[in-house]
């Protein structure tokens, strides 16, 4: 038994502040309520639970947005909670919970933690929970899921895009992301792969140069010791003259501190002579202003003087035109009483003329309205009459209308099916012959078998070939590091060689070699040798040297010796010039040396081997005080042993580097090899793939064909009645329409009634306009009479305004005559008082002309004094920049100065031994010193970057291209098996949804007819012969309509025909819960009838339960059970349940009986 969905538990999710519950039992459980209760939040907290993700699909702005947000009454809630229950559930969840009947799946947020998933208490990933629900055909977005918007996006939706309708049919949504998270893996590990194979080959190429730079770290140390010294010969020239050029600043800078000080002293005089001039301005300059303050006072009066006569003026002008216009008014207000007697003359007789016309007009009006009755009786008989011949004419109009209509569609109709009937036979006969053989199929499934066959061997040969790669490169890579061990061990020794030689091929004398290159010498005596002649085997055999060594004849006794001695000429091998000294020279161990000192023969001398001297005369040295000679004697036979090492290196070298060269010949060969099979593998994989998708194209296109064939057959098959049921009801319909009367008689009567209207109407029209006429006329008479009354009160009143304002006039004529004398004398008195101050303003500007002048002639011995005080703090300002410029020069060369010590104690310590400097410290010795100490950095430089580490890190490349080569094996391997694991899910998703078409198909067709009450559809995968990639277009034909895709259908038709297909779904594929939020609100109530009935037939066939919200009263009528949301408290929403089953039962109990009274 499948699982199913048994309860919903809600908490502190939108609006369900508390704990609540809904048990989903079988049938049909509807959730109602008012909008904006809460009905959807108990879908969206479904959907939550089952993994969705995305806030805007639940209606939020974010995921925090879905937990109880808090009322006026209420706290808000830190946390949300939803619990499905799963009953039934055994084997649908990997282990270890696949033994466990019942599951609690729960999802909880924390407000700003996230959210978490748990299943019976144990947490699991959202991918789990979402892939479990996609295997039930179930999920936060799955076709069980019937949104608000959920049949309108069936209809909208792209063929590619409804496929998934099929694909959670076929249970392979799950299958899908399953398929999808392998490719990524296989795409992200055959990168791995790659980035593995560059990285190798960027790994050997470091690896080669590493090899190079272990050679040049030999020359690189040379030339840092050439470099040193001359460093140390370039900073002893430049810290001698930067400490003569800091010595000479500071005898400038005592210089311009005397030259400051005087150009000091000068400026004070200066300045005190310019302070003296200043002193005197102030009370000049008081003078002055006096002088000029008393000449603007001067100046103000005869301004104030000017205005007020130009006032005066002014007055007897405004006076003059003040007379003069009263006079004017005065004769506007006589005119104006005249105006007002002429217009009540004029007035009186148009009043008298229209009274006589008001009594004339009323017999013409009586006469008027008699004539307009009469027209209107006339106007409306032929009205009524008109009317009735329309009405007659209409109504056999409409039926020879509705004739002919009928007839059209009837001949549309016939023809259509007539045309359906030829289409279907000629695409029946096509498909017939488009059918695909059996042995072709047959045929196709062998060659793809071969293939694989053949993929299998290539990838054997490949993992042969990448097994000897792997022997190959271990074999190459012990090469390699022999050769570079032996080529190391040679480079070194050759570097000690030719550092030997050159050191050796120094100090030769002038007369020929010295005669300590012309010794042998066996190892260890090196400084019992050099002890006992010191710098005298530094002299040469050739007499023409400064120093020499003659060739003498043996002195006779020296055969006598201390016992426990020997010659070293016994031991060393010399010139014969040598042959006397050496017989004088003693070896004795250094212990019993001492004791052997006093039995010398003059002439004779003891050494050791540690380089202890005992002379026949007392003199004596310790052992351990190296000389030149003994240096060199050791560096010589250093040199010997390092010759015989190195040819022996020499030959280890070259043997190294042929089993080098064997061993990169033999990898080149695997690499081939390993290519040539990659390449042989990969065209096997293109081969298979390739005929696998082939034979599996052809038996999909197989398929399709034969279904397609029967589409064809069935549609025919239900075509030809139709076609014989069409052509009847054609000839039925000419027969009704060949019974039909002519129609121009009724016409012809309708146009007389037509034209004795109209005239009936032009006769009322010209009566009513002869009445309205005279009605105007006697309006305008009544209106112009009360207009001439209102006129004539209008005259009168500005007469005796006119009349009033005629006295005043007079009034203001005289008051204006009064002020015009009044004015008249004052311009005179004026003038004479202009004229007596005029002359004390000008003596007023002599006094201050005057102060002016001294006041000038102060300024300008004042403005001389302060030029020059400015030329003495001018130069006392050169000398003070002098002195800044002396101490800047004492400032840049101490800094110079230290920046020299400073470098000298970074390059050559605290305390440096600098050369000996004989030339002179001048910018050409240091600019010499410089160019040979950049020659030789730039020598270096010129090598680039020496690693000492080479070997070091050689080695680590090595072992990193091991781990690579492991690593890529891995790699091949994981790509093989991920490869596979690919193949299987398309294989297993292409029959499992080619399956799931074909029975949604048939479902589809079923409950179309159903729904519809009649009509035909299918389905058709389109865009792609792969299932896999193909989408999914649906074809309906409602009853009397051609077949056309969902687009074309009408709104209510393309509703009901994505019902049936997700009715289709259903029973192909049943989900243990589905949803229908308002599915039912687009339609009427009959479809709404068909709808809940489709849906009780769907619980009994599939056992699916559904969950239906809904504001229908039908569909609540056909519900087992209703909850009811209520939101009694403000933001808070509750659950109320009714069992409508038990309620009708509870309703059909007879009710009990009463006691009589």
């Amino acid at each position: 038994m499948p699982a199913r969905v048994a309860r919903l538990r809600i908490a502190g999710f939108k609006s369900f502040a508390d704990s609540t519950s809904v048990e989903i039992l079988p049938g049909l459980t509807g959730i109602i309520g008012p909008n904006g209760c809460g009905k959807s939040n108990i879908v969206d907290a479904l959907r939550w639970a089952m993994g969705e993700g995305n806030a805007r699909s639940l209606r939020g702005g974010e995921m925090d947005d879905i937990i109880f947000a808090g009322t006026t009454t209420r706290p808000s809630r830190n946390m949300a909670e939803v619990t499905v229950t799963l009953e039934d559930a055994l084997g649908i969840i990997p282990p270890p919970l696949h033994e466990q009947s019942e599951l609690e799946i729960t999802r909880k947020i924390e407000r700003g933690a996230g959210s978490g998933y748990r299943i019976n208490g144990r947490e699991m990933r959202a991918r789990d929970v979402q892939t479990l629900f996609a295997d039930m055909a179930s999920g936060a977005r799955s076709c069980a899921m019937v949104g608000q918007g959920r049949v309108a996006a069936i209809v909208n939706a792209k063929p590619e895009e409804r496929r998934q309708i099929l694909e959670e049919a076929a249970g392979i949504a799950g299958l899908s992301a399953r398929r999808h998270e392998a490719e990524l893996k296989l795409r992200a590990t055959e990168g791995n792969l790659q980035r593995a194979e560059d990285m190798r080959g960027q790994v050997e190429i470091q690896l080669q140069g590493l090899q190079r730079q272990a050679r040049q770290a030999a020359r690189y140390r040379n030339i840092s010791g050439l470099i040193r010294a001359s460093e140390a010969e370039f900073l002893a020239i430049q810290h001698l003259r930067v400490e003569r050029a800091r010595e000479a600043a500071r005898l400038a800078l005592d210089e311009a501190k005397i030259k400051a000080a005087e150009a000091a002293e000068a400026n004070r005089v200066a300045e005190q002579a310019h302070g003296q001039g200043h002193d005197i301005l102030p009370a000049l300059r008081a003078a002055e202003a006096e002088a000029r303050t008393a000449l603007e006072r001067q100046r103000v009066a005869s301004e104030q003087l000017a205005a007020e006569e130009a006032r005066a003026k002014a007055a007897i002008g405004a006076a003059t035109q003040r007379l003069e216009q009263a006079l004017r008014d005065l004769g506007r207000a006589e005119g104006m009483m005249r105006d007002a007697a002429e217009a009540e003359q004029r007035l009186g007789a148009e009043d008298a003329t229209l009274a006589a016309a008001e009594a004339e007009a009323e017999a013409k009006l009586a006469e008027a309205v008699a004539a307009m009755t009469r027209a209107a009786e006339v106007a409306r008989d032929a009205e009524a009459t008109a009317q009735a011949a329309t009405e007659r004419n209409a109504a056999l109009t409409a039926t020879a209308q509705a004739m002919t209509g009928r007839l059209s569609q009837a001949e549309q109709r016939a023809r259509r099916v007539g045309e359906q009937v030829a289409r279907l036979s000629i695409e029946r006969d096509r498909l017939a012959q488009d059918l695909i053989a059996p042995d072709k199929l047959a045929e196709a499934k062998q060659s793809a078998e071969t293939a694989e066959a053949a993929r299998k061997e290539a990838a054997a040969r490949l993992e042969t070939a990448e097994r000897g790669r792997v022997t190959a490169q271990a074999a190459l890579t012990k090469a390699r590091e022999q050769a570079n061990t032996a080529e190391a061990a040679a480079t070194k020794l050759g570097a000690e060689i030719r550092a030997l030689n050159e050191v050796l091929s120094v100090g030769g004398t002038q007369g020929g070699p010295q005669l300590v290159d012309e010794l042998t010498v066996p190892a260890g005596l090196e400084a019992a040798l050099g002890a006992a002649f010191g710098e005298e085997l530094s002299a040469s055999a050739g007499r023409e040297a400064a120093r020499y060594w003659r060739e003498l004849p043996p002195i006779d006794g020296s055969a006598v010796m201390p016992a426990g001695c020997q010659p070293l000429g016994e031991v060393v091998q010399g010139p014969p010039a040598l042959a006397r000294a050496l017989a004088h020279i003693l070896l004795a161990p250094a212990d019993a040396a001492p004791g052997l000192q006093a039995d010398l023969k003059p002439g004779q001398i003891i050494v050791s081997a540690e380089g202890g001297v005992w002379r026949w005369d007392g003199y004596t040295v310790r052992a351990g005080t190296p000389t030149a000679a003994t240096v060199r004697l050791t560096q010589r036979n250093r040199l010997r042993r390092l010759r015989e090492d190195g040819a022996t290196a020499d030959q280890a070298t070259s043997e190294a580097k042929a089993k080098q060269e064997a061993a990169q010949t033999a990898d080149r060969a695997t690499v081939a090899e390993e290519q040539a099979a990659r390449n042989a593998r990969r065209e096997a994989d293109q081969a298979a793939e390739r005929l696998r998708n082939t034979a599996a194209a052809l038996a999909t296109r197989a398929a399709a064909a034969e279904q397609r064939l029967a589409g064809v057959v069935s549609q025919l098959e239900a075509a030809q009645p139709e076609k014989t049921e069409a052509d009847a009801a054609l000839a039925g319909i000419r027969e009704e329409a060949a019974a039909l009367p002519d129609l121009s008689a009724m016409r012809a009567e309708v146009e007389t009634a037509r034209s004795a209207l109209q005239l009936a109407r032009r006769e009322e029209g010209d009566s009513r306009t002869r009445h309205d006429g005279l009605t105007r006329d006697r309006a305008t008479r009544a209106q112009r009479r009360q207009a001439l009354a209102k006129e004539r009160e209008g005259w009168a009143e500005r007469a005796e305004a006119a009349k009033t304002h005629s006295a005043d006039l007079d009034q203001r004529r005289q008051d204006a005559a009064t002020d015009h004398a009044a004015l008249a004398a004052e311009p005179e008195r004026l003038a004479t008082a202009r004229a007596a101050q005029t002359s004390e303003l000008a003596e007023a500007g002599t006094v201050h002309q005057q102060a002016a002048s001294r006041l000038k002639t102060a300024e300008d011995e004042a403005r001389a004094a302060e030029k020059a005080s400015r030329a003495a703090e001018t130069a006392q300002a050169l000398t003070r920049e002098n002195l800044v410029r002396a101490e800047s020069a004492v400032e840049q060369a101490n800094h110079a100065w230290g920046t020299v010590a400073e470098r000298i104690l970074e390059r050559l310590g605290a305390e440096p031994a600098f050369p000996e400097i004989t030339a002179e410290p001048s910018q050409e010795n240091e600019d010499k010193a410089r160019r040979r100490f950049e020659r030789l950095t730039k020598e270096r430089d010129e090598m680039g970057p020496v690693n000492l580490r080479a070997e070091l890190e050689s080695e680590e490349i090595t072992r990193q291209i091991e781990l690579i080569d492991r690593e890529k094996g891995d790699l091949v391997a994981a790509i093989a098996k991920l490869r596979g694991s690919v193949g299987h899910l398309n294989r297993e998703g292409r029959e499992r949804l080619s399956t799931a078409f074909a029975e949604i198909d048939k479902n589809f067709q079923a409950f179309y007819a159903r729904m519809f009450g009649g009509g035909r559809a299918h389905l058709a995968l389109v865009g792609s012969d792969d299932p896999l990639e193909a989408g999914l277009e649906i074809y309906a034909q409602p009853l009397g309509k051609k077949l056309s895709t969902l687009s074309l259908l009408s709104g209510g038709e393309q509703a009901l025909t994505a019902l049936s297909l997700i009715f289709a779904v259903f029973r192909s594929n049943p989900a243990p819960l589905a949803v229908l939020d308002e599915v039912d609100a687009p339609l009427d109530d009959a479809n709404v009838e068909r709808l809940c009935t489709l849906l009780n037939e769907v619980v009994k066939e599939t056992g699916t339960r559904f969950m239906v919200v809904t504001h229908h009263h039908h569909t609540m009528a056909r519900m087992d059970r209703l909850y009811g949301v209520t939101m009694m408290e403000r933001g808070v929403s509750r659950l109320l349940s009714v069992d409508l089953n038990r309620a009708v039962a509870m309703t059909e109990q007879p009710p009990p009986r009463m006691a009589a009274e």
